[in-house]
């Protein structure tokens, strides 16, 4: 996803809706979607905010402007140690990164320098074959939180009251997310985000590079990179795999992010050995965040995850559900009992309510990110150790977390749903009850919204007519739109929705599932006392 952030379709989409909302915003979105082309001069101003600046072609491997984070930005990134005045030596939020541009002290050459968390002796054996520096801020996580937080510059935040906090409103705060959790440095469970993200190779025989100097089995980040994302890297594959793929970059990009879903949280199903016919079956399900981050995070537009619940019989007819989703339409359904983890952004007191509206008149979900002002809900599940509570910019908002104990400060990092489901008097022995934990990128109302949004505001089609604006998202001479993808629908926004729609749907994830036998039992009654013999009754009134 970083080496294809620049071809993102979903951010492009959203680009076009941001620029609209707010013209020239999308510059800060370009700075870490197109860094190469925002530091030479192509993404910056309202004028080039909409990327048509860029340079190269979106379905072409040559070094270009839609690579994304490229190698040399990460390792040409450093703390400035002596920065102008009025700058600080590291920022940790919207792409604000120093970038050397000077030689090195090591090697004779020219180019500039490239740092990293290696050393070598001086006259030592196998040194890089270019400007080298040891650097430290390269196994740091502050190095991620350069993209890894987000914040409107212009719009403050309001609270669940009504009343503007003064503070910039956090669009993302992943970076600070772990940095008040037990992961962060000097936590007692501290992990960085590359050892998660960039675990280390164990395999023999690995080497920073091709020209394959110093074997550092063992002590290599391999430079996955990956979240929960298998969304994207299967439409690119779908759309551009015949030019753009790395062999089996992109099945690999989705199996890896499968597997960090399925490490990032524990899910416990707790039921009752047995139950009386009739009766009605209580069961719990925990849920714990395992990851050094809120879970899920990130970008959080159309981003969930919620746990899809089953009651079956022994004959297989299905007496309960919550949280069903239906795979041909994209549609979840919103139970009664149904837990959904995500968080909702809104424009303070849109629709005259005195509240945070996060919908239009109609009900229907809206996803202006950066004209939002306030946090509808945020219930999404902490991390470890978690000290965010009050914290206005990552605290949970329209739900509680209790504390690990009172007065501690620190807020669980787990969340329980408890069921009560009534049973047919003639449901067949035994039962299954399973809980699953889906996590899914792109909610069908997004992208809808991102479509509808294109269409309502006549975003620019690739194929305009001469002397209007095309969509300029720029591709080869070669490339063809997939068919059954109309002239007119070619917007970015109109262009996505057609991918969510013939491609995969932004197909949930199964995180972890959980299954339970629970037997119905005629020894017990319906309100689960055993019944028997009457004489080894207690007559002892507590």
């Amino acid at each position: 996803m970083m080496a294809n952030a620049g071809r993102d379709p979903v951010f492009w989409a959203a680009l076009d809706v941001a620029n609209n909302d707010l013209p020239g915003i999308g510059e800060y979105c370009l700075r870490c979607h197109a860094p190469k082309a925002w530091l030479e001069g192509r993404a910056s101003g309202v004028d080039d905010a909409d990327g048509c600046a860029l340079q190269g072609k979106l379905d072409e491997t040559t070094a270009n402007d839609y690579e994304g984070v490229t190698c040399h930005l990460c390792h040409r990134m450093m703390i400035e140690t002596d920065p102008p005045p009025g700058e600080l030596p590291n920022y940790l939020e919207n792409a604000q990164y120093w970038i050397d541009d000077e030689s090195c002290e090591n090697l004779s050459g020219s180019d500039p320098c490239r740092r990293g968390p290696y050393d070598y002796p001086k006259g030592g054996p196998d040194p890089p074959p270019h400007e080298w520096l040891d650097s430290p801020y390269h196994g740091s996580s502050q190095i991620c939180g350069t993209c890894h937080n987000v914040t409107n510059p212009l719009l403050t935040l309001i609270d669940e009251t009504g009343v503007d906090t003064g503070i910039l409103y956090p669009i993302e705060r992943t970076y600070d997310e772990w940095d008040q959790s037990d992961y962060r440095d000097g936590g007692p469970a501290a992990r960085t985000c590359q050892n998660c993200h960039m675990p280390d190779a164990t395999e023999a025989d690995s080497y920073a590079c091709l020209f394959q100097n110093t074997d550092r089995s063992g002590d290599m980040p391999i430079h996955e990179f990956v979240g929960g994302n298998t969304w994207v890297p299967a439409l690119l594959e779908d759309q551009y795999g015949s030019t753009i793929d790395n062999g089996d970059a992109f099945a690999d990009t989705v199996a890896r992010a499968g597997a960090m879903l399925e490490s990032a949280a524990d899910v416990e199903l707790t039921a009752p050995p047995a139950i009386g016919p009739g009766g009605t079956l209580q069961f719990d399900v925990k849920v714990t965040n395992v990851s050094g981050h809120k879970l899920p995070t990130g970008y959080v537009e159309g981003r969930r995850m919620w746990v899809h619940v089953e009651v079956r019989d022994d004959d297989g007819d299905l007496i309960y559900a919550s949280g069903a989703y239906d795979p041909t339409t994209g549609v979840l359904t919103r139970d009664a009992d149904v837990k959904v983890y995500e968080t909702l952004r809104g424009i303070w007191n849109r629709l005259g309510t005195g509240s945070c509206d996060h919908v239009d008149g109609s009900g229907v979900e809206e996803f202006h990110f950066v004209l939002n002002d306030c946090i509808a809900l945020d219930n999404r599940i902490p991390p470890l150790g978690f000290t965010g509570g009050d914290d206005p910019e990552t605290q949970p908002v329209g739900y509680t977390y209790p504390e690990t104990s009172p007065g501690s400060g620190v807020l669980v990092n787990y969340d329980i749903t408890s069921y009560s489901v009534a049973l047919p008097i003639d449901a067949a022995s035994p039962l299954t009850v399973t809980a699953e934990l889906r996590y899914q990128t792109s909610s069908k109302e997004y992208v809808e919204f991102l479509r509808n949004e294109a269409i309502a505001q006549d975003f620019p089609d690739d194929d305009a007519p001469d002397g209007e604006d095309p969509e300029c998202t720029s591709r080869s001479p070669g490339w063809s739109w997939p068919i059954g993808l109309d002239p007119g629908e070619r917007s970015r926004g109109e262009y996505l929705y057609w991918l969510w729609d013939n491609v995969d749907r932004s197909t949930p994830y199964d995180m972890e599932t959980r299954a339970a036998t629970v037997d119905i039992d005629a020894d017990i009654f319906s309100d689960g006392f055993e019944s028997g013999d009457t004489t080894a009754w207690s007559t002892t009134v507590p």
